[in-house]
């Protein structure tokens, strides 16, 4: 992270967002949610080396999890746009 202290509300909201989506997440460890999202999509990651895993299934998991927070940011976004409006 670039922003110091931005790393906790990342994660914080990371959290959030997936919970809304009904993953399991430990608030202390969002990133292992990862393992869930990747058993749900059929790609082989565990927890180590996973180096023999391909790009394109690393992909998968990564883009669930940061399509998932980027729409809801932009969710926000554009709510709050539209309550400055009124």
């Amino acid at each position: 992270m670039l922003v110091e202290g931005a790393e906790q509300s990342v994660n914080a909201f990371k959290a959030e967002v997936l919970r809304r989506e009904g993953y399991q997440v430990d608030p202390e460890r969002p990133d292992d949610v990862k393992y869930e999202v990747a058993a749900q999509l059929g790609v082989p990651l565990r927890q180590g080396d996973n180096g023999g895993l391909s790009t394109e299934s690393a992909g998968r998991v990564g883009g669930k999890i940061g399509g998932t927070m980027v729409r809801e940011m932009i969710r926000l976004a554009q709510e709050k746009l539209a309550n400055n409006r009124e």
